[in-house]
Order: structure tokens, then sequence, then C-alpha cells
């Protein structure tokens, strides 16, 4: 009986020795840290990486803004961003790009003006070895990633909602058109024809382009209100060139009369501000620090990922929040460029 015993006590010591042993090992190994072994590679993969941006002009929030985000996020993992300003000028991004090629950088972020003049310079980009992504405006070569705005969907919706507003009164509205070869300009018009297609009652009394002008925007609107005082809707396509069309309602008397739905990038400014100052009656913001985040993201898994330049294509769409009087004055729904 004592025999049994005192083997079982050998091994219970045993046990509780090894046990003692393990733990130990374990808890210095907690004292001393680990290796995250994917971490060198990962950091070592984006330094000193060339990443340039070439968007159709530096002078607005949407160009400033992607840039911000892109140098939040890259810069501090070593990443140089350049920056190419074309100013507006076709020509002059193009040539831009054109350069670019010669220069090699690891990455080009392109904002396509129309979606033809870079398609052959992007397809000759990435046969070079230069991942390329494409913000907003699409070329109509798929590069590698597209991030950017659903147009097709912002097109349904501002025009819904002016559908909408209209029920009931004139059912006349206008649309103003950007820059009839940009991307955002025909995919957000399918958009509203999509919606008008099932509205046989609503009539279009004016569709123009305005090419992204301020200027040109009021010049149409004030026209169109004159020759038809009794119009209730008006799709405007960007809100930096609807400040426009929103003086001329405003000049005319008509604001609350007639409802301006348009989007863009939800700066303070040019979005939320606007709404609550009763410009604009729904702003459609495709949120641009989520856009650059997302732009940041897939330029880091594409330079760590060593996938080839075109050899897959993806897109990813950024989630539209509306803005109205509702949520206009809510912390979080417009971002600052001041702050960015």
């Amino acid at each position: 009986m004592n025999g049994k015993f005192d083997s079982a006590l050998r091994r219970a010591l045993a046990f509780a020795a090894l046990t003692v042993g393990l733990l130990g090992v374990t808890l210095s190994a907690q004292a001393q840290g680990l290796e995250e072994p994917f971490r060198e590679s990962y950091l070592k993969s984006l330094q000193g990486k060339v990443v340039a941006y070439l968007p159709v002009a530096m002078s607005f929030d949407l160009a400033q803004g992607w840039l911000a985000g892109l140098k939040r996020e890259l810069e501090p993992l070593g990443v140089k961003i350049v920056v190419r300003d074309p100013n507006w000028s076709t020509n002059a991004g193009a040539q831009a790009l054109t350069n670019l090629i010669t220069e090699k950088p690891d990455v080009i972020v392109a904002h396509n003006p129309d979606v033809q003049t870079y398609a052959k310079l992007l397809q000759k980009a990435e046969a070079a070895g230069i991942d390329v992504v494409q913000i907003n405006m699409r070329s109509s070569y798929p590069t590698t990633a597209f991030v950017g705005a659903d147009w097709v969907d912002i097109g349904q919706k501002a025009t819904t909602a002016v559908v909408d507003f209209c029920n009931g009164k004139s059912n006349k509205i206008a649309i103003m058109q950007g820059q009839l070869s940009a991307a955002a300009s025909a995919y957000t018009l399918k958009g509203v024809e999509d919606v008008l297609a099932k509205h046989p009652e609503i009539k279009v009394v004016s569709s123009q382009a305005a090419d992204w002008d301020a200027s040109k925007a009021k010049g149409i609107a004030q026209t169109v209100l004159k020759q038809n005082p009794d119009l209730c809707g008006i799709v405007g396509f960007w809100d930096g060139m609807d400040i426009g069309t929103a003086a001329a309602i405003r000049e005319a008397g008509l604001t609350g009369k007639v409802f301006l739905a348009t989007s863009g990038g939800g700066e303070q400014k040019g979005a939320c501000d606007q709404v609550k100052a009763g410009s604009f009656d729904l702003d459609l913001s495709y949120d641009v620090p989520t856009q650059a985040s997302n732009m940041a993201a897939m330029i880091k898994w594409l330079l760590v990922s060593g996938l080839k330049p075109g050899s897959a294509k993806a897109s990813i769409y950024t989630t539209l929040i509306p803005i109205t009087k509702v949520n206009a004055s809510a912390e979080g729904t417009c971002w600052s460029l001041d702050k960015s």
C-alpha cells in the first residue's frame, strides 16, 4: 500500500515540476517579447518606394483631400509621394503621365479627365512594371485597381430625390452634366436615365454640360429658370460646379422651390455648409478621407504582394453619405480640408 502511495506521489511531484518548468519558459518568453514574423518584410517592401499622384488639378478639395490622406498613410512608412499638377489641362496631364512612365515610380495614382485620353498611357505604364490606381474617374482601360464613387448609384439616388420632390408639382426638371467625355458624367447620366425611364410623367426641359465649371453652370441655370419659372428640380453632377447652379436658383428667388440634388467629396465648406445654407437640398458624399484610406491600403497591398502590374483587376466603390439638413450639422458627416 505504501509503495503504491509513494509511486503516485512521485508521479504527482514530477508532473508538478514539469508544469512549473513550462510555466517558467512561458513567462520568460512573455517577458522577452516575441518577434512578429511578417513585420520586417512588410516595412522593407514599402521603404523607399515612390508613388506619383496625378489629379486633374490640385486646386480643389477632392484632389487636396486625397493627397493629404495618402501622405498621412504612406509617408510614415518611408514612401515618397510626388505630385504632378496639370491644372485642368488634358494635354499637360498626358505629357506628365508620359514623363512618369519614363521616371518609373512604383505606383501611379491617376485621376482621369475623361475615359480615353490616358487609356493607352495607363496600359503602357503597367507594361513597364508600374502599378496604377485610378481614383474616382475611370479610363476605358481598366488598371489593377480603381477606387471611387459608384456614379450610376449617385445618378439614381439624386434623380429619385428630385422626382419625389416634384411629385404633385410641375414635373419639370433640368440636368446639369459635367464634362460629357468624363466617366463621372457619363455614368451618372446612366443612373439618371434609369430612374426617368420609370417616370414618364417627368419632363426634362434641359440637359446640358457645364464642364465642371461653376460660372457656366450658373449661366445655364439662369437661362433654364427664365424659360421655365415653374421648374421644380435640378439634378447636378458635382457640388463644386453646382455652387453656380445654386446661385442662379437663389438669385431667381426660388430657393426651396427648386430642389437641387448634387454630389461631391463631402468637404465641410463645399457640402455640409452649403446644405445648411439651403444651397443644396441633397449632396451625396463619396467621402474623400475614406477614398484616400482605401487607395493607401490598395497601394500597400500592391507593393507588398509582388503582384505583377495589370495581372489583376479590382474595384472599390466607396459608400455614399446622403447629406441633407437632417444630418448636415452632425459631427462626422463632413470632413474639413483645414484639418486633413
